[in-house]
C-alpha cells in the first residue's frame, strides 16, 4: 500500500488555490467593485496561508498574510480594490508559488521588493516589507476600539489527523491572532502508555476567546478541519469568561500554552466532554461530506499511463486470441473469444473517457497570459474562449500547452493594433483574441482567432526571398505562402523584443503539431485578423482502424479519417493513368496509388479498393489491393531513426505478431492535393 506524503499533498492543493486566486484576481481587473470576487479571493489567500503554517511552509505563511492583509482592508471598506493592487497581487502570487515549490531556496530579496509594491498599492498603509519572516505570534490587543465578544470554543480532532498534516497548534495560534485567549488541553482521553500510538491524537482543548471578530473569523481557522472535527462555539458574557477562564495565559504563545497550561482539577475534566459540532454555514452533514469526498479521486497521471499501457497490451492478446479463434472450428472458443473482444473493447473505451480532459484547463492558463501582455505592451486586450467543455487526451492538452503560447504572444504583438491605430482603422479600441475548440470526428480543432491587422503577405514574401526560403518570383499558393511563417528562424519583426523576432516559436508550434499527427491551417484577411487552426487527433493511445493490404504489407488507416470505400477495377485503373482522378458524386476527388508510393514492385490485385479519406475540407482517395477490416489499433511510437518518415506517423502489432504502419492522413491528403494542383497547372 503506498503511504502518500503529505507534503506532496500539500503542494497539489496549493496549486489549486494559486489558480483559484488567479482565476478571482483576473475577474476582480474587470470588476473592482464586485464585493463577492474580493472575499472569494481573501478566503483563498487566507486558506493558503493557513494551511502552509500547517505544514510548515513558514515563509509561504508570513508572505501571503501580507496580501490577505490588504484584501481584508479591501473588504473591510478602508481601501478600494485597484486595478495596481491586483497586479501586484498577481505579482505576488508567482513568488507563493516559487515559495511552495522551493521552500528552502535563496529567493534573494524577492520577497522585500514584492511587498514594496504591495505597500504602494494599497496607499503606503500596509505592514512594513521588512516582515518577509514568519511573524511571532501577535501580541495581545490592548484596548480594543470596537465592541468586544467572548466566546467559548471546544475542538477535538481525529485521532489521525497529525498524521494526514493538520497540526492543531497551528490552529491554536491562529485562535490568539483574534484576541486574548485561555487555552486548556484536556487529556483524560490519553490511553495507557503499553496502547498509546505515538502519530494518534488524543487532547481535545477548550479555549475562551475575547476578540474584535465575529464568528465567521473562528469559523475560518477550522475552514480544513470542519467536516471530521467535534466543534462547538458558543458566545458567552464577559463574567461568564472569566468563570470559564480562571487561568491567566494572555501573553503567552498558544504553544506554549497548549503544552504548559496549569494542571486542571478532575471536577473541570469531567466537565468538559467533546460535544456535536453547531452547525456553522460551511459545515455539511456527514454523510454528504463523505458522498461528495467519494464523488473524486486523485490519482497521479503516471498510474494513468501505466493503466493505459496495460489496456493496450491486453487489446493486442484479444486480437491474437480472436485470429486464432477465427482459425479454430471450436464454438466454445470463438464464444469466449467474442466475449473478450466485447469486455476488452469497453475497458478500452472506458480507459479512453478516464484520459479526456476539458480543454478548459487548458484555456485558462492564458487569462494571466493575456493579462500580462496587455500590460506589457499597451495593448488593450479582450480573451473570449469558446467550446471549453470539448475534450481531448491529458497527453494531447500538455503538449499543445506551449505551441499555443507562441500563438497567442505573437497575434498579440504581430496581429493586435494600438489603442491609436484601431480607433483610427474604424476597430473598437480593445483588440479580440478568440480560443475556441470544437471536435470534428476523431479530431479537436483548436483555433486561435484575432481581430488585428492580418498578416503582410507582401513582408512575408520579402522576407521568405532574402532568406533564401523561395527563389525570387516563385509562384505559391496563398496557403503554401502562408505556410512559410512556419519556417525555422522565420520573422517578419522589425526589432528583437521581449515577445517576438527571434524566429523560433511558430517553428517549435509546426514541429510539435506534426509530432501529434496534426495539421496547422491558417487564414487571414488583411485589417480584419488571422486565424491559426491547429488539427490534432483527440487521443494518441489507442484508436479504431482501417487495416488494408498493400503488395504484401499491411498498413492502418485511422477510422475517423475513412469517408467511404469504393472499388477501383483493373479497367478503371488503366483508363486514370496519367490523371489520377475519380469521379465521386460530380466532383473530382485526386487518388495516391499507395503500390506505387511504397514501391512494393508487386503487381495490383484485379480488384483494387479506392479508400476515400478527408481532413477538414480536402478530401483524397488510397488505393490499395485489399480491405482487411476494422481493427483496434494500439499506436507505438516509430524509432528513432524512423522520424523523418512522413507517411507514417507510428506503429502498431498485429494480431498474429507482425508490425503495421499507422499512414498519416494528413501529410496523403497535403501529397494528393498538390498532385493534384500540378495536373491542373500542366492541364
Amino acid at each position: 500500500m503506498t503511504t502518500l506524503d503529505p507534503v506532496a499533498v500539500f503542494r497539489t492543493e496549493a496549486a489549486e488555490c494559486l489558480e483559484a486566486i488567479e482565476a478571482g484576481l483576473l475577474d476582480l481587473t474587470h470588476q473592482l467593485d464586485n464585493k463577492d470576487l474580493v472575499d472569494a479571493v481573501f478566503r483563498g489567500l487566507h486558506t493558503l496561508k493557513g494551511s502552509g503554517a500547517m505544514f510548515g511552509f513558514e515563509a509561504l505563511a508570513a508572505f501571503t498574510h501580507h496580501c490577505e492583509t490588504a484584501f481584508d482592508r479591501v473588504r473591510k471598506g478602508e481601501v478600494a480594490a485597484t486595478s495596481e493592487l491586483v497586479a501586484a497581487v498577481l505579482t505576488a502570487q508567482d513568488h507563493m508559488r516559487a515559495l511552495v515549490d522551493q521552500p528552502d531556496a535563496d529567493h534573494g530579496d524577492t520577497g522585500h521588493k514584492l511587498l514594496a509594491q504591495l505597500q504602494a498599492a494599497v496607499g503606503g498603509k500596509e505592514a512594513a516589507p521588512a516582515a518577509v519572516p514568519a511573524p511571532a505570534p501577535a501580541a495581545v490587543c490592548e484596548a480594543p476600539a470596537k465592541k468586544t465578544n467572548s466566546w467559548r470554543i471546544r475542538f477535538s480532532l481525529p485521532a489521525n489527523s497529525m498524521a494526514n498534516g493538520t497540526n492543531p497548534l497551528g490552529l491554536l495560534d491562529e485562535l490568539r491572532d483574534l484576541g486574548e485567549c485561555t487555552v486548556r488541553a484536556n487529556s483524560s482521553a490519553i490511553p495507557p502508555l503499553d496502547a498509546l500510538t505515538p502519530t494518534e491524537l488524543h487532547i481535545s482543548w477548550d479555549v475562551t476567546l475575547t476578540s474584535e471578530q465575529d464568528r465567521s473569523a473562528i469559523d475560518d481557522v477550522f475552514i480544513f478541519v470542519l467536516d471530521d472535527m467535534e466543534l462547538s462555539v458558543e458566545e458567552i458574557d464577559a463574567s461568564a469568561a472569566a468563570t470559564a477562564a480562571p487561568v491567566e495565559e494572555k501573553a503567552a504563545p498558544a504553544r506554549v500554552a497548549a503544552a504548559s497550561a496549569a494542571p486542571v482539577s478532575p471536577t473541570t475534566v469531567a466537565e468538559f466532554r467533546p460535544v456535536e459540532a453547531v452547525p456553522a454555514k460551511r459545515e455539511v452533514p456527514a454523510a454528504v461530506s463523505q458522498a461528495k469526498a467519494a464523488e473524486n479521486v486523485r490519482v497521479p497521471a503516471e498510474r494513468l499511463d501505466e493503466l493505459m499501457d496495460r489496456v493496450g497490451e491486453l487489446v493486442i492478446a484479444q486480437s491474437r486470441l480472436s485470429q486464432l479463434a477465427s482459425a479454430s472450428t471450436d464454438i466454445a472458443l470463438r464464444s469466449v473469444s467474442e466475449e473478450i473482444e466485447r469486455l476488452s473493447g469497453e475497458l478500452r473505451d472506458t480507459m479512453m473517457v478516464l484520459r479526456m480532459v476539458p480543454v478548459a484547463t487548458l484555456f485558462s492558463r492564458f487569462r494571466r497570459l493575456v493579462h500580462d501582455l496587455a500590460r506589457e505592451t499597451g495593448k488593450v486586450i479582450e480573451l473570449v474562449t469558446e467550446g471549453e467543455s470539448t475534450e481531448v487526451d491529458k497527453t494531447v492538452i500538455e503538449r499543445l500547452a506551449d505551441p499555443l503560447v507562441h500563438l497567442v504572444r505573437n497575434s498579440i504583438d504581430h496581429g493586435l493594433e494600438t489603442p491609436a491605430d484601431r480607433l483610427a482603422s474604424g476597430k473598437t479600441e480593445a483588440g479580440t483574441v478568440t480560443l475556441s475548440a470544437r471536435q470534428a470526428g476523431g479530431e479537436v480543432i483548436i483555433s486561435i482567432k484575432d481581430d488585428g491587422r492580418g498578416i503582410n503577405r507582401e513582408r512575408v514574401r520579402a522576407k521568405a526571398e532574402s532568406s533564401g526560403l523561395i527563389q525570387p518570383g516563385q509562384p505559391l499558393s496563398d496557403s503554401e505562402l502562408l505556410q512559410l511563417i512556419f519556417a525555422p528562424g522565420f520573422s517578419t519583426a522589425a526589432a528583437i523584443t521581449n515577445l517576438s523576432g527571434r524566429g523560433v516559436g511558430m517553428d517549435v508550434v509546426k514541429k510539435t503539431v506534426e509530432a501529434l499527427r496534426g495539421a496547422i491551417d491558417i487564414v487571414s484577411v488583411p485589417g480584419q485578423g488571422s486565424e491559426v487552426s491547429l488539427r490534432i487527433p483527440l487521443t494518441l493511445a489507442i484508436i479504431d482502424g482501417l487495416l488494408v493490404r498493400v503488395g504484401s504489407g499491411r498498413y492502418v488507416i485511422p477510422l475517423s479519417a475513412v469517408e467511404e470505400c469504393l472499388e477501383l477495377s483493373l479497367e478503371e485503373d488503366l483508363r486514370s493513368r496519367g490523371r489520377s482522378f475519380i469521379s465521386l458524386r460530380d466532383s473530382l476527388v485526386p487518388f495516391l496509388r499507395l503500390r506505387d508510393l511504397f514501391r512494393t514492385g508487386t503487381k495490383p490485385d484485379v480488384h483494387q479498393k479506392v479508400v476515400v479519406i478527408s481532413t477538414g475540407t480536402e478530401r483524397v482517395g488510397l488505393v490499395v489491393d485489399q480491405i482487411v477490416g476494422d481493427h483496434q489499433t494500439v499506436i507505438k511510437s516509430m524509432s528513432k531513426l524512423h522520424n523523418n518518415v512522413a507517411t507514417f506517423s507510428g506503429a502498431t502489432i498485429l494480431g498474429d505478431g507482425s508490425v503495421a504502419l499507422i499512414l498519416d492522413v494528413g501529410h496523403l491528403v497535403a501529397a494528393g492535393q498538390q498532385q493534384e494542383a500540378q495536373l491542373r497547372v500542366a492541364g
